[in-house]
């Protein structure tokens, strides 16, 4: 047997781990991420993929940050050739089925930020669903929207 080649071994560790899952009951909540924005904005955009591994339907009640002063969930509608943005009281997450809060649709909304959100860096959010709860994530504060995100 050849041993692991010490380089290999310490490449693998150095590198950016990009995706990060949560789970509460049958919910999994992929990658919260949001843009890295200037240091005087006061509000932003924060998004993740929930898939629901039960049998019952869940739904996304709110959230809050204590790096904001207010956080509302959001979607997009169209009005003609542009998507106009509108606050929503809860996102359903059907049974065996997922949720996609991404660009251009659903979207967390965090306002009144409190400290700059550098790449890099992480922000705490807790996600309150129905069913499953109370969830706390820790947001990926990303320098561009990450690949496998795809704008409507």
């Amino acid at each position: 047997m050849r041993p692991f080649p010490f380089i290999t071994l310490l490449a693998l560790l150095c590198q950016p781990v990009l995706a990060h899952d949560y789970r509460a009951g049958h919910l999994q909540i992929e990658h919260p991420w949001a843009l890295a924005l200037p240091d005087d904005t006061q509000a932003l955009s924060v998004y993740f993929m929930l898939y629901n591994h039960g049998e019952q339907d869940d739904r996304l009640l709110g959230a809050s940050s204590p790096s904001a002063t207010r956080a509302e969930l959001h979607t997009h509608i169209p009005l003609g050739k542009v998507l106009r943005m509108q606050k929503v009281d809860s996102v359903g997450i059907p049974a065996s089925g997922k949720a996609r809060f991404g660009v251009g649709g659903n979207h967390a909304m965090l306002f009144g930020l409190n400290r700059p959100l550098v790449a890099g860096t992480h922000l705490p959010l807790t996600l309150e669903f129905e069913k499953a709860g109370k969830v706390e994530v820790e947001v990926f504060i990303e320098a561009d929207i990450p690949t496998n995100e795809h704008p409507h």
